[in-house]
């Protein structure tokens, strides 16, 4: 027996090592593990290469309701705070301008009224609507070559947080394996988890753990766990999986296109890579795969499980794709991955951005994109455009499609709370300490000058914004 411990997390990606930081560090919680199946944290969705790379605030991500970026917020804060205290050499992450982009009178009025009229600016203090001129400063490649008779708006940040979620998570269990009582098992599959009179028994292939109270974070497996457990069996996933395109330096900071309402995906958007300003990154795309790991067929069963093989799960997705706006969208998507003819097809999402790229400034990148889960509800046979979190008795899972890196410590801290109810009082989460090490360190508008002069200090970053 590899040993007993008072919670198990399972799964070595964001989500997983930010509640074992979490418990770890700001619990009296005495004995944690964690159990990771690959060799190395974060090397699944969490690596660098196969996400977008952005923290999202909700500030202009356009698909978002107020009160979905309400809660975004709070979530990005802590991450940004965590990164701005364990970080200060800038190793995980990079902080730069960034904007969503309207072009043509229609887009100009959509996002004026997000601005002004819905609350947007009114949330995000630092958030600004700027005009061409003042586009221009910040990314010139933006408006170069744009027909200067179009009318142009943007909602500007100096919060561009542009994450390595991998180091990152690497970073949170570095500091959990620095607590006495913290064991970290990479390397490691789970093959069974049962409810037993103590606990849980956790089987895995180098041994067996038990545990008090187990967490689930193991991405779109992390259903598949819950159904096998009878949990969940509502639930359903429509696998999305993103892919990349590279060009050369043509962005300093981050670019966003309008994202439109009834899509959970996140809209093209083109940014400076994170760990070199000199690659711009177009994308993601949106492919829906049958498989919860990109690129292994060993996954696709794993699909079928959890996809459930009945008459519901087929209804919904045939409820779903029927949407006149996401079935032309998913159909446009499938284009983009077909050698030669897709790089035609995507160029045009590019140019949205970058007027003046042509096709050979292009190329895709090989070995880039990871798999978004998008939740399925089956009973009400649509999409549930949000994070999923099933609660049983001590245990819980996490199915968290994007922003769930986002909210990752969010989520962690959330958890945390949930572990001490389960464990009905015994423990106690130190939250005031938790938020002096993550949040309490966010920048606030007040620091916004210092903000703008720290995202100048390189040339592969945005120059400073124009003052309001």
């Amino acid at each position: 027996m590899l040993g007993k411990y008072d919670v198990v997390v399972i799964g070595g990606g964001i989500s997983g090592a930010s509640l074992l930081y979490t418990v770890a560090k700001f619990t009296d919680i005495e004995r944690i593990a964690l159990v990771e199946k690959e060799d190395e944290i974060a090397a699944i969705n969490s690596h660098h290469t196969n996400n977008s790379q952005t923290l999202h605030f909700g500030d202009i991500e356009t698909n978002y309701t107020l009160e979905k970026a309400e809660e975004v917020k709070e979530g990005a804060e802590l991450l940004a705070g965590y990164l701005e205290n364990a970080d200060p050499d800038r190793e995980m992450h990079s902080k730069r301008s960034k904007m969503v982009l309207a072009v043509g009178d229609e887009e100009v009025e959509k996002l004026e009224a997000r601005y002004h009229d819905e609350g947007f600016g009114d949330l995000f203090p630092k958030l600004r609507a700027i005009d061409r001129d003042e586009i221009a400063a910040l990314e010139p490649k933006v408006v170069e070559g744009r027909d200067p008779n179009v009318e142009m708006l943007a909602l500007q940040t100096p919060d561009g947080y542009v994450v390595d979620y991998g180091r990152t998570a690497k970073s949170f269990v570095d500091e959990a394996e620095q607590v006495e009582g913290v064991d970290v098992y990479t390397g490691t599959e789970v093959t069974d988890i049962t409810e037993t009179a103590d606990g849980f028994t956790v089987e895995t292939d180098s041994g067996r753990l038990e545990s008090d109270v187990t967490v689930v974070a193991a991405g779109s497996h992390s259903l598949q766990v819950a159904n096998e457990m009878g949990y969940g069996t509502e639930m359903s996933l429509l696998p999305v999986a993103g892919s990349f395109f590279l060009a050369d330096d043509l962005l300093n900071g981050k670019v966003y296109t309008l994202q439109m309402k009834k899509l959970p995906f996140a809209a093209v958007h083109g940014d400076a890579d994170v760990h070199d300003g000199s690659v711009t990154r177009f994308g993601p795309t949106a492919k829906l795969v049958p498989t919860l790991e990109r690129g292994r067929l060993s996954t696709v069963g794993d699909f079928f499980d959890v996809f459930g093989l009945n008459v519901d799960s087929f209804l919904s997705y045939g409820n779903i794709l029927a949407d006149r706006i996401l079935l032309p969208y998913v159909l446009k998507n499938l284009v983009y991955d077909l050698p030669e003819v897709g790089k035609r097809a995507f160029l045009p999402n590019v140019k949205k951005v970058v007027p003046s790229v042509e096709l050979s400034d292009i190329e895709r990148a090989k070995g880039y994109g990871g798999v978004r889960p998008q939740l399925v509800d089956t009973e009400a046979k649509s999409l549930d455009m949000g994070e999923a979190k099933i609660t049983g008795d001590d245990i819980i899972f996490n199915i968290t499609p994007s922003p769930g890196a986002s909210t990752c410590v969010k989520n962690a801290m959330q958890d945390t709370d949930q572990i001490i109810e389960f464990f009905d009082g015994e423990y106690e989460f130190d939250e005031e300490r938790f938020r002096a090490e993550t949040i309490d360190n966010f920048p606030r508008e007040t620091d916004s000058e210092t903000d703008s002069e720290s995202s100048s200090e390189s040339p592969s970053e945005a120059p400073p914004s124009p003052a309001s």
